[in-house]
């Protein structure tokens, strides 16, 4: 039990006093590219989604 109790405080202390925090204008940037970046993945995932269905569509009706 000493041991968790042990870990507990040392994960604190570290989170409280040795953690750099993103300032908010840092924090807005990144999730800013985060979304960009999702959405042109989810356009690139849905343009292959489209290709590969219209392909084998094709195929399978000759």
């Amino acid at each position: 039990m000493d041991n968790i109790r042990l870990y507990l405080k040392e994960s604190y202390e570290e989170l409280i006093n040795h953690v750099t925090w993103p300032t908010w204008p840092e924090l807005f940037s990144s999730a800013r590219l985060v979304i960009i970046a999702s959405v042109i993945i989810a356009i690139v995932i849905a343009l292959f989604d489209f290709l590969s269905k219209t392909l084998t569509t094709t195929i399978y009706s000759l």
